[in-house]
């Protein structure tokens, strides 16, 4: 079980909503990637890219749906990892 100390302030400000106590790095790594990448600071995603290869982090970005970013992270994100998000549809009919 992933504890409180482990995250840097900047991260757990985008987690506000969860008990950081709860969080494991591994178990809820899209829900860590998805609001870092959202909503974090330079500082948070400075550490998300210590904490997980960037392999790691394109795979989990290109399961996030669409509709999940918020529209500038995902103009930023999706150049800079060279990811194209799909949409719910696109992932119930082509997996």
């Amino acid at each position: 079980m992933q504890t409180k100390e482990k995250f840097p302030k900047s991260v757990e400000s985008v987690l506000w909503s969860y008990d950081i106590n709860k969080i494991d790095l591994e178990s809820h790594k899209r829900l860590i990637i998805a609001q870092v990448l959202n909503y974090g600071t330079r500082d948070a995603t400075d550490w998300l890219f210590k904490t997980y290869n960037l392999n790691e982090i394109k795979k989990t970005a290109e399961l996030i749906p669409a509709g999940q970013w918020d529209r500038k992270s995902l103009a930023l994100w999706s150049l800079y990892l060279k990811i194209k998000p799909k949409s719910k549809l696109e992932r119930v009919l082509h997996g």
